[in-house]
């Protein structure tokens, strides 16, 4: 069984981000901090743990703020959401968060792995490392 971590582990940095809206839909984004493309590489597919269960996001960017637009089973879906269900939304509904929130954004390894979760609460990740590049590149050729 893996190691796990604490979201209140010194380990994890934890941001805060917005609920806003994506365009102009009701559609929910998670809007972000500014940042210089370390912690949230936009245009990269990451993990996302939400109440524990762990999704693929894309990093996006709109209007210079980095987002996420969804969480889905699979990098594939991740890039081509249309495809999938998100369970973003699902997650949001779940809660008590809502647009113009605030969420807490859990970055357990910068650029791999995050977690969602409400403020004040706890969360527990699976304490994983990113894999080599050329490994993360050998994965990304055969999930097409």
């Amino acid at each position: 069984m893996p190691d796990r971590i604490a979201s209140d582990n010194p380990a994890v940095e934890t941001v805060t981000a917005t609920i806003g809206r994506y365009g102009g839909t009701t559609r929910p984004q998670i809007e972000l901090p500014a940042d210089d493309g370390e912690r949230f590489p936009v245009g990269e597919v990451v993990r996302l743990v939400l109440d524990g269960t762990e999704y693929r996001a894309r990093i996006a960017e709109s209007g210079g703020t980095p987002v996420i637009r969804g969480a889905y089973e699979t990098p594939r879906l991740a890039r081509t959401p249309s495809e999938g269900e998100n369970h973003l939304v699902a997650w949001l509904d779940d809660t008590d968060l809502d647009i113009g929130r605030s969420v807490s954004v859990d970055i357990v390894e910068a650029g791999y792995a995050y977690g969602l979760r409400e403020p004040g609460t706890t969360a527990y990740y699976d304490a994983t490392e990113k894999p080599s590049d050329s490994l993360a590149d050998i994965a990304r050729d055969l999930d097409g």
